[in-house]
């Protein structure tokens, strides 16, 4: 009999098909944004660190506190929500549990995640969201 359960690799697959799916029925330019934003996720994690990359979307997806992005706030939120799900944390920000809360190991194990679940966000982006009319990337 064939197992049912499923590997973490194929929950995070399903979860950034699930965030890819729901940019793409949001406005072209929110599409757009996220998915210029997701297909350099990767690359941006790798080379500034996930606490800078989560603040680089939260400086570009707010202003004063409001939403001023809903490509940035849409990342951000599908990124923070996965990770914290992982690391089986209460906080659902993790900007602010990187921050304030994280231990080195903590973060270790966030950015893995975080890397995880941008490659198949990445993916996805490629295949089935508009490229190109961001401006802030």
């Amino acid at each position: 009999m064939k197992s049912r359960q499923r590997s973490l690799e194929q929950e995070r697959a399903k979860r950034a098909w699930d965030c890819v799916k729901k940019a793409k029925e949001q406005q072209d330019r929110v599409a757009k944004d996220y998915g210029n934003l997701a297909r350099d996720l990767p690359a941006r994690l790798q080379t500034n660190g996930l606490g800078q990359t989560l603040a680089f979307l939260r400086a570009k997806g707010y202003e004063n506190g409001q939403p001023k992005s809903a490509g940035h706030v849409q990342l951000l939120q599908d990124i923070s929500a996965w990770v914290m799900e992982q690391l089986e944390a209460e906080d659902q920000n993790l900007l602010q549990w990187v921050v304030n809360t994280a231990s080195s190991e903590d973060y270790r194990r966030a950015t893995a995640e975080a890397m995880a679940l941008a490659e198949w966000l990445k993916r996805f982006a490629e295949s089935e969201l508009p490229t190109g009319g961001g401006d802030e990337h």
